[in-house]
């Protein structure tokens, strides 16, 4: 296997030597930090190909750090956590995490859990980037940011979600079901006729035309496509 970097969001420093040897004994390259704000830096900046994070981090709780990763990136996220609770595990499951395993833990079942998760990885190798930008529009998707000609255009949340579930998707058709499951908060009360009003609006904060939309070009019948120019 040629050589995989592994990001670990850990602050107990006794685990944290425990993983870096055993990362680096088994032909991994590591990367570690014991907060949210850095593992979201070093995860745009590093592009990691797995992530080890843990639930209880001084700054941020993991299940945040789950969230905002899961908005730009599609590589494997394993849950390290003394929250042994099915809740726990079935939540983090369902925020983007590809596995979750309970403190303690040995060497072999780790190891185990990190190449099953790679080779799914493998499988559907897409890798979402942090920054998208097309013809003068531009996305942070780290920074929750976006530009129209180099000023910033102010967005409320959901708008800013559902633009992100759709650079999530650039170039491709997303349905107003998909959009809906993305970009709205579970349980929402949502319609089709919701989504006409988001992705108008949405024009009017990004479109230099509105009427002749340039970015978010509508597919009759079928849903959303954001160009991407690929």
């Amino acid at each position: 296997m040629a050589e995989k970097t592994v990001l670990v969001i850990e602050d107990e420093l006794a685990i944290v030597r425990f993983l870096r040897a055993s990362l680096v004994e088994q032909g991994f390259r590591v990367l570690e930090t014991t907060n949210g704000k850095g593992a979201l830096e070093l995860a745009a900046t590093k592009k990691p190909d797995i992530v080890l994070l843990d639930l209880g981090l001084p700054d941020m709780d993991g299940f945040e750090v789950l969230k905002r990763l899961r908005q730009w990136t599609s590589a494997p996220i394993i849950i390290l956590s003394a929250r042994g609770k099915e809740g726990d595990k079935i939540s983090a499951l369902d925020a983007g995490a590809d596995d979750y395993l309970t403190k303690p833990f040995g060497v072999a079942e780790l190891m185990a859990r990190l190449r099953v998760a790679l080779r799914h990885a493998a499988k559907s190798s897409e890798k979402g980037e942090p920054l998208f930008e097309h013809e003068g529009l531009k996305v942070d998707l780290v920074a929750r940011r976006v530009w129209v000609r180099k000023k910033e255009a102010h967005l409320s949340p959901l708008q800013y979600d559902a633009l992100a579930a759709l650079v999530r998707h650039a170039g491709r058709v997303v349905s107003q079901k998909q959009l809906i499951k993305e970009a709205w908060p579970e349980g929402a009360d949502a319609s089709p006729e919701s989504v006409r009003i988001l992705v108008h609006q949405l024009r009017h904060k990004i479109e230099p035309d509105p009427v002749r939309p340039r970015y978010l070009k509508t597919e009759p019948g079928v849903g959303y496509r954001l160009e991407s120019g690929d």
